[in-house]
């Protein structure tokens, strides 16, 4: 439908028509078969569904089964009198039915390559699947585990988010403005800085200068809009004070002029109704003016909307209006994923085989997996032997629910578990292995604190003694053992904020249960957030972090083991040695009183008296079963004038025996500045392989858009100054720096 035909059909809607395109409701609402997927708080909308017809509706949340979605679509286009085709969306985070590791762990690969493809493959299922729109990707900044949703996040770092929101977008959605077969319409979210609430609590207020801002937080969802993302989500948070989803400044202003949006705009689930919860709005109606003020397009899971949203634009011509605008670009996003020609997207096509959970989707989820697995620690006892008697104990040993909370269209059958990874290779690498629970990952008189969710979670009903005793036969009769634990997939997600990320205890004793054998160990940690490990790491011999590595997480990890595949992941967020630390991450400011390190014990400093200020594990660090050396570190020049560049250039060697992948770090520091600057900013990195023995040179360009940052005069620029340029391998490496001075300031006001 062309861009005249398109505007005629909207003029043609009634006010009713126009609200109900911006309306969305779940499944049950028409009283589907399919099992519904619930996200978010189960209420009575208020809606009159023999008077609330299907079709005045525009948009269907998380129906994801196909015969569903075919039913659904059917129904309506036969009561719809103008057959504009129902928009269904869901929650595809890292997959459909071929589930991926958690979004955190994937951005621990720093391979976007492989990213990318992860999402080609999400888009190409769900194409088949018949959705319209995934909500992703998630890319909020968020430096404080204690937040549940870090699970979905890139992490703490601005230029990773910035990367992995560009990435995902192109991926599932393709770059033309119209969207192609076996792609979806993106949406990224939370908009924005959901991800920085005051001390990690779930949809707690978020308070930030304009400097953190513009300069941490933004970045990675205008990175999405500058690749071409179809919609945004609002944040269910306030920011400074105002609700996003209600938030003028920040929708208006700075989505829609600023960064340029003409897409949809839409509510998090009943974020609009929840308006009145904030204190912002004192009634329904009055939420509904406040949204549409804000050019939210797309009211999710409420009926604020449908039941006031007419009669405001009745009586005043700027709210019709607003609407008038908001049911275009509705209609417009429906018009570019050809919904009008084609209102089955996906369903009918009988021209390809089904590619949902093939084996090369399984093999790239596992790929990615491989590679997103942090080696945190080992002394010399990875990889196993052969012939080791292993004895591999752990409530994840033979789990197969390790996909993480948002793995909601995927199936626990379909996984791979460690345990079966491992016996795959039992012949291959004459390995015994036997295994055991130990320890639960949640206690049982902790379930209910789960909410809904304690409906389904399954506790092992035998005592702790009973677990520990089973453990204790394994282990006696092992060589060595791997230990298989974690939190549960349950403990982080969405309303999974913990005051303590640590191990249960139950697992914590396990531990220390199993040292009395005095064998080796080897820990895998499944985690969808930063644990805390201090207690522990000193307790084992190795720690593999594999966070919920997908539907082939098992045979990822096994390859690991026996050293199949080298690991090459290094962490996308700090690990913090105690709570108290949080939040904790790279890239703080300079304080006017930091620590002596030829007297560390000064009083008068910005340090801990209790607790070193240094992290457990830095951001950017990650072992290999090699050793990589670095040396002869070059740069081409020490002062550029804004339009030039400068490169800086490294040798890698791989000194060891084995070939391995090894992530080489670029950050800057702007030295002074008319506001205080990070120590330290990652501005560039690389994934090399190297084979045994093999040498490789790797140059940066630094750009004149490194060195700008949001100042006070409101635009980017990049001040007359001395920089320190830093090359390593990960965020606490100094070994190898250089000084330059950018001669003249560059302003982009």
């Amino acid at each position: 439908m062309d861009s005249k035909e398109l505007k005629a059909l909207a003029a043609s809607l009634s006010i009713e028509e126009k609200v109900g395109q911006l309306v969305q409701l779940t499944g049950d609402f028409f009283n589907t078969s399919e099992e519904i997927i619930v996200t978010g708080p189960m209420k009575k909308l208020g809606l009159d569904s023999e008077k609330y017809q299907l079709g005045d509706t525009g948009s269907i949340l998380n129906i994801v089964n196909p015969q569903e979605i075919m039913a659904i679509q059917e129904k309506y286009l036969a009561q719809s009198a103008h057959k504009i085709p129902l928009l269904f969306m869901a929650d595809i985070i890292y997959g459909y039915k071929t589930i991926f590791p958690i979004p955190l762990a994937q951005t621990c690969s720093w391979n976007f390559d492989l990213i990318k493809a992860s999402a080609e493959v999400i888009a190409k299922e769900c194409y088949e699947a018949g959705i319209h729109v995934t909500f992703a990707p998630m890319v909020d900044v968020v430096r404080d585990p204690r937040w549940g949703r870090v699970m979905e996040s890139p992490g703490e770092d601005t230029l990773v988010a910035q990367r992995y929101s560009q990435t995902m977008v192109e991926g599932i959605q393709g770059k033309a403005p119209s969207i192609p077969k076996n792609k979806l319409a993106a949406c990224v979210k939370h908009f924005a800085a959901y991800g920085a609430p005051r001390a990690g609590i779930e949809y707690g207020a978020v308070e930030l200068s304009d400097d953190s801002l513009r300069n941490y937080y933004l970045p990675s969802y205008q990175a999405a809009i500058d690749a071409g993302v179809k919609l945004v989500m609002t944040a269910f948070n306030t920011l400074n004070g105002v609700p996003c989803t209600g938030n003028q400044w920040l929708n208006r202003e700075i989505l829609r002029k600023e960064f340029d949006f003409s897409g949809v705009l839409i509510a998090d689930y009943a974020a609009v109704e929840e308006l009145k919860n904030h204190g912002y709005t004192a009634n329904d109606r009055e939420s509904a003016k406040r949204a549409i003020e804000s050019t939210l397009d797309i009211d999710m899971k409420t009926s604020v909307y449908a039941n006031h949203l007419a009669d405001l634009a009745k009586s005043d011509g700027s709210i019709m209006e607003l609407l008038d605008e908001a049911a275009l670009r509705v209609l417009t996003l429906k018009n570019e994923l050809g919904l009008f020609e084609d209102p089955y997207r996906g369903l009918k096509d009988d021209k390809q085989p089904s590619s949902i959970l093939s084996e090369e989707h399984r093999k790239l989820s596992q790929r990615l997996a491989e590679e997103s697995t942090v080696l945190l620690k080992n002394d010399g006892v990875l990889p196993l032997k052969k012939g080791q008697r292993i004895g591999l104990i752990g409530p994840y040993s033979e789990e197969p629910s390790a996909l993480g909370f948002w793995a909601i269209t995927g199936d626990a059958k379909d996984t791979v578990t460690l345990a079966e990874g491992m016996k795959a290779l039992e012949n291959e690498l004459d390995w015994e292995i036997q295994t055991a629970a130990g320890a639960r990952t949640i206690e049982a008189v902790d379930v209910e604190k789960y909410g809904k969710y304690s409906e389904i979670i399954t506790v092992d009903e035998r005592s702790d003694q009973e677990l520990l005793q089973e453990a204790a036969a394994v282990a006696e009769n092992a060589d060595i053992l791997v230990l298989a634990l974690g939190e549960s997939v349950y403990q982080s997600g969405e309303a999974g904020s913990r005051v303590d990320p640590s191990l249960p205890k139950s697992q914590l004793n396990l531990i220390k249960q199993m040292k009395q054998f005095n064998k080796k160990i080897v820990l895998v940690v499944y985690a969808g957030r930063p644990l805390l490990l201090t207690e522990i790491a000193d307790e084992v011999d190795a720690i593999l972090y594999t966070w919920y590595p997908g539907t082939n997480g098992g045979k990822a990890l096994a390859n690991i083991l026996s050293g199949q595949v080298n690991p090459s992941g290094k962490l996308s967020m700090t690990f913090p040695r105690a709570v108290g630390q949080i939040p904790l991450f790279y890239n703080t400011n300079s304080t006017g009183r930091s620590i002596d390190t030829n007297n560390p014990n000064h009083r008068f400093a910005s340090r801990y008296i209790d607790e070193s200020n240094d992290p457990l594990y830095c951001f950017g660090y990650g072992l290999s079963y090699t050793e990589f050396i670095y040396q002869d570190f070059q740069m081409d020049k020490t002062e550029i004038m804004p339009e030039e560049t400068l490169t800086a250039a490294i040798k890698v060697r791989n000194a060891g025996s084995q070939a391995g992948q090894e992530i080489v770090q670029l950050y800057l520091h702007d030295i002074a500045a008319s506001t205080v600057r990070p120590v330290k900013e990652l501005k560039d990195f690389q994934k090399i392989a190297l084979a045994a023995g093999e040498e490789k040179t790797v140059t940066f360009t630094i750009t004149p858009a490194m060195l700008h940052y949001y100042t006070k005069n409101n635009c980017w620029e990049s001040e007359a100054g001395e920089f320190e340029l830093f090359i390593g391998k990960d965020a606490s490496d100094h070994r190898f720096s250089a000084k330059f001075t950018l001669l003249a300031k560059e302003s982009l006001c």
